[in-house]
This record gives structure tokens, C-alpha cells and sequence, in this order.
């Protein structure tokens, strides 16, 4: 069944154009493979898959970055460039629908990051303002190169960090890979030409055994995780079973994951914390405060901003900046289910098809949980 239109619409397409986002519409049937490479697990598991004529991936739009962005490449438009959005996504929701209404706005190739973040959070807030009269918002604020930037400054090697940045959005995913950090696995018992590839770190030789034995055993290779991703996982596993992190070093970062303030006292608090252990976080904690500046331009309450520096979002495109955006205020406890989300994407063009690097920021909102939210207050 058809989800209906949302009611707010013909204001949020007029706010849009009040800033300078061009209207944009993007195929519903998309490319599956740039959802299966990019999206992030959480998402993956919850498309709807299909076949071209020609044996072509395909599948339901599940969000909207992305195709935005193939359309944007594709069209050879130039930058800096704003793109607006309203339309049905779909995919499977744990609260129940397949499909559901998505608004949002994509600012591509604005070299100033922070004040095109910035301006991301405040367009975010001011639908939501305009959608929701009078509800209080709180915005959580996280960001994933102060993040890895505390990872490098702690010497992990490369497949630590890899890992925890994948986790990083995924609570139980990260609390995993901190445990295992702290107790490194074990060897497990492979199969001995599995062995034989993972110990020589040969990926496409991994790949391409485990692509056939799922032929063999009948399993598609775009059905969950794909024979590359495995194969990367399984050799990173074996690089990591030889790592133990220092405990001062473990405990450093337990104590950055902990700070969790408002966000005119994060850059405080971040400083505090890299002089305490040690550390220099160097470019990222310039960037982080020059965006602190921008948002306080943008005339956002800083009391309204929560930093967490655990908070992430779970898309993997992700490379600074990730909020979400809730009903509630900060001495209330926020509502569980955000009302917006975004954060900035600085290399999924590049990996996307573009010839030149283009940086990226933008955001989506939740219809049916606003419509939701209007039902209660009338």
C-alpha cells in the first residue's frame, strides 16, 4: 500500500527553495551495488533486491544520498551545489511499513566543511522548527574523524582502526570490538586454503574462494555480505588476534568515548582530555572547533546541541560530522527515535564514480514519525 502524502509537503518544498536547494527526483528502482559496498550492514540487511532484464543487481530506493549523488555525478553539474528532496524510500523497519516518506537536503562540493555543516544542522533544525511549532529539539552531535584521529593517536595499527570505525554508530557493535580489544579472540580453526590466503593477506584470492563455494552451496553473493567483504573481515581478524592495546592506552579511550557535554564546552572538553593522555588530535580538533564557531553563527542555541563523542551514525560513508536531530530537550530524555539524521561524506562521490573530489554534507527527516508527532499535538 502507498504511503500517504504528507501533509506538511507543499511547506517543506517552500522552505527548500527559500534556501537554495534545487528540487531533484531520482529513479525509484536504483543500482543495488553501491547500497551493498556503502550503506553500512544496517542497512544492507534491510533492502528489497530485484534483477534487471540482464541480470542486473537492482533494488528499491532505501535512501536517498546516494542516488542523489550518481545523479548528480552522472549530470556533470557543477559545484558548490544544493539538492532538495521529498519522496518514498523503502525498506524493511523493525516500528513496521516498507515504505515511507523522506525529505532532506545534499550539499555537495562547498569547500568550507564547517560552516557547510553548520548550515546542514540549522536546515535540519528549521524544518523540524517548522513542522513541529513550539516542540523543543534536541540535536546530538558526534564526529567521526575526531574519532578515528583518537584512534591513530593511540597507535593502533590500521585493521584496529578500520574496525572501529566501522562500529562507530553501532553501540553493540563497538562495545564488541572494545572487548575484544581489551581480550583479543583467539584463533579459530579455518579451513586449510582459507588458511592458506588469510595468512599470505591474499584478498582477491579469499574473495574468489569464497565466491564459489556460496555457488556451490546455492547462496547468492549479493544476499548479505558480500565474498569481498568476508574475505577482508577474516584477514583483518587474523591481523588483529596479534594486537593487546596498553591499558593506559584502553583506558584513554573508554575516557574520551565518556565525554558527553554540551556542545559550546566540547572543544573544551576535547582539549582536556588529548592534554591529559597525552595526545594530539591535531587537524580534527581545529576543524571541530571552527564548526563550533559556525553553528553558534548560525544562532542555534548551543544548550539545544549535545556532543557525544560515542554518538555515530550506522552508514559507512560517514568521514566527519554525524548528528541527529529528536524531540525532547537535553534535561528531558530525547525521544528514541530521531527525527532527522545526517552528516558529511567527503570520499563516497569519489567512490561513487566522480573523477574529481567532492566533498558532501546533507541530511534526511522522518515523515511518518513528524506526521506521527503532529497527530498528538492536534
Amino acid at each position: 500500500m502507498t504511503s500517504r502524502y504528507p501533509t506538511i509537503a507543499p511547506d517543506l518544498l517552500a522552505l527548500f527553495s527559500a534556501r537554495g536547494a534545487n528540487p531533484v527526483d531520482v529513479a525509484v528502482l536504483q543500482p543495488a551495488d553501491p547500497f551493498l559496498d556503502m550503506a553500512g550492514e544496517d542497512l544492507r540487511r534491510r533492502i528489497f533486491l530485484t534483477e534487471s532484464e540482464t541480470g542486473a543487481s537492482l533494488c528499491l530506493r532505501p535512501e536517498f544520498t546516494i542516488p542523489v549523488c550518481l545523479d548528480h555525478i552522472a549530470s556533470q553539474a557543477g559545484t558548490p551545489r544544493r539538492y532538495s528532496y521529498l519522496g518514498e524510500v523503502f525498506r524493511q523497519r523493525r516500528e513496521g511499513g516498507n515504505e515511507f516518506f523522506q525529505a532532506g537536503i545534499e550539499d555537495l562540493g562547498d569547500r568550507d566543511a564547517p560552516a557547510a555543516d553548520a548550515r546542514s544542522i540549522a536546515d535540519a533544525h528549521a524544518l523540524l522548527a517548522l513542522a513541529l511549532p513550539g516542540v523543543p529539539l534536541t540535536v546530538t552531535l558526534g564526529d567521526q574523524s575526531i574519532f578515528e584521529a583518537v584512534l591513530a593517536a593511540l597507535g593502533l595499527p590500521r585493521g584496529w582502526r578500520m574496525r572501529l570505525a566501522r562500529a562507530f554508530g553501532s553501540a553493540d557493535q563497538l562495545a564488541a570490538a572494545l572487548a575484544d580489544l581489551a581480550n583479543p579472540p583467539k584463533n579459530g580453526a579455518l579451513p586449510e586454503p582459507v588458511a592458506v590466503l588469510v595468512a599470505d593477506g591474499d584478498l582477491d584470492g579469499l574473495a574468489a574462494h569464497i565466491a564459489a563455494g556460496m555457488t556451490e552451496a546455492g547462496l547468492s553473493p549479493t544476499a548479505g555480505r558480500t565474498p569481498q567483504d568476508i574475505a577482508r573481515r577474516l584477514v583483518e581478524k587474523a591481523e588483529l588476534r596479534s594486537v593487546r592495546l596498553s591499558s593506559e592506552a584502553f583506558e584513554a579511550l573508554k575516557s574520551f568515548l565518556a565525554i558527553h557535554v554540551q556542545l559550546d564546552a566540547a572543544a573544551a572538553a576535547l582539549e582536556g582530555f588529548a592534554g591529559s593522555a597525552g595526545l594530539s588530535l591535531g587537524s580534527a580538533l581545529a576543524n571541530f572547533s571552527e564548526r563550533v564557531d559556525a553553528v553558534a553563527a548560525q544562532g542555534l542555541s548551543p544548550a539545544a546541541i549535545r556532543y557525544d563523542a560515542a554518538f555515530g551514525r550506522p552508514l559507512d560513508y560517514y568521514t566527519g560530522l554525524v548528528f541527529e536531530i529528536s524531540a525532547g530537550s537535553p534535561s528531558s530524555e530525547p525521544s528514541a527515535r530521531p527525527l532527522a539524521g545526517g552528516g558529511r561524506y567527503d570520499r563516497l562521490l569519489t567512490l561513487l564514480g566522480a573523477r574529481d573530489r567532492i566533498p558532501g554534507v546533507g541530511f534526511s527527516v522522518w515523515l511518518d514519525r513528524i506526521e506521527a508527532l503532529r497527530g498528538e499535538a492536534a
